[in-house]
């Protein structure tokens, strides 16, 4: 397995010393690194054969993982290389054949202001309890926006945080904190039987990787509710859009008590894209709703749709448009007017405005 290894080291480093986000790896295809949002191949390899991608990946799993590999054809893993490091990887079949991508975590936890974030964010980690989302979609930058809020904690406050991740990907230095991480698979069976442990292991801070069926979302609701401080991210898009997939991801019958308690706990949602800049490399372009009492009314009321008129009125409050982000991005001269409207929730109000 050695020759596999070197190979796989191989990759590894051009992914860091290229400023790569993702390495995609499968049967029959030369290496793919994905560096500032587009797909560049890498031309020196040969394509790689089914022995050398099964070998590939079977030098970062173990054997259990390599045994659910083989019965559910994917497998989510992590992997550490020898400078610190880490990767989250999913392994899986398309059309017979494995394919592999994996995501470069950044050994260092940047900060608000080095990840370009409204610096408001901040406010939320000082909350001692509630309900804060971080949403969009694959590959915008959740999990490092939600890690820099957590290192904010880490560093300011003496408090008992859990992370619940499938798989592990940023790693705390324990600072002013005591930060215990959890990985579904190999610490514990579910996000829900973890989050169900943590009320009896004394926390004050959850971190949620992700929110994946009603059972983990009902259990997160109610840690906000009971005196715990929980962060976690949605695959959805505005934060109108994921108040709604809250609710509706439980019967009828439950949907009413689950207004009642989102209503309550909720703190914020916090939508991010990450847009290509002209200069090079990507900047976020953001959304931000914040719970008023308004809020909860029109969560209480079914009257979701009003989310968005919320938002786009209440910069007093703090919150913030996406609309307004990429018009400042566009006057800045940081992104094209293209992008500003590919990554607009209402383009047709965003040509109104410029």
């Amino acid at each position: 397995m050695e020759k596999y290894q070197i190979k796989l080291i191989e990759l590894i480093k051009a992914v860091i010393q290229q400023n790569g986000s993702d390495l995609h790896i499968a049967e029959g295809r030369k290496p793919i690194i994905r560096i500032d949002g587009d797909l560049a191949p890498v031309s020196s390899y040969d394509e790689f054969t089914k022995e050398e991608i099964k070998n590939i990946l079977y030098t970062m799993l173990n054997k259990d993982f390599q045994g659910i590999f083989q019965e559910t054809q994917n497998i989510d893993f992590s992997y550490s290389y020898d400078d610190g490091s880490r990767f989250r990887g999913n392994a899986f079949i398309q059309q017979g054949k494995i394919g592999i991508v994996m995501r470069l975590i950044p050994k260092k936890i940047k900060t608000l202001e080095e990840l370009q974030l409204p610096p408001i964010l901040e406010s939320f980690t000082r909350k001692k309890q509630g309900f804060f989302l971080v949403v969009g979609p694959v590959g915008q930058g959740k999990s490092t926006t939600l890690a820099s809020m957590v290192e904010i904690i880490n560093q300011e406050r003496s408090e008992h945080i859990i992370t619940i991740e499938n798989p592990v990907e940023y790693m705390y230095e324990q600072k002013r904190s005591i930060i215990d991480q959890r990985e579904v698979g190999i610490d514990v069976d579910s996000f829900h039987s973890a989050l169900i442990g943590t009320f009896r292991q004394d926390v004050d801070v959850i971190l949620v990787g992700e929110m994946r069926d009603k059972n983990t979302i009902s259990a997160a609701v109610t840690a906000a509710e009971t005196g715990h401080l929980v962060f976690s991210t949605l695959h959805t898009n505005t934060a109108s859009q994921t108040v709604d997939r809250i609710i509706d991801s439980f019967p009828a019958n439950q949907q009413g008590q689950i207004r009642m308690q989102l209503a309550s706990s909720l703190i914020g949602i916090f939508s991010q894209r990450l847009i290509p800049r002209i200069s090079g490399g990507m900047i976020p372009a953001c959304e931000l709703l914040i719970r008023t009492n308004a809020v909860s009314n029109l969560i209480r009321e079914k009257r979701t749709h009003e989310i968005d008129t919320i938002i786009e009125t209440g910069s007093e409050y703090g919150m913030i448009d996406m609309n307004r982000t990429l018009i400042d991005l566009l006057r800045r001269g940081e992104i094209t007017p293209e992008d500003a409207s590919l990554n607009s929730f209402r383009p047709k109000a965003l040509e109104k405005m410029l």
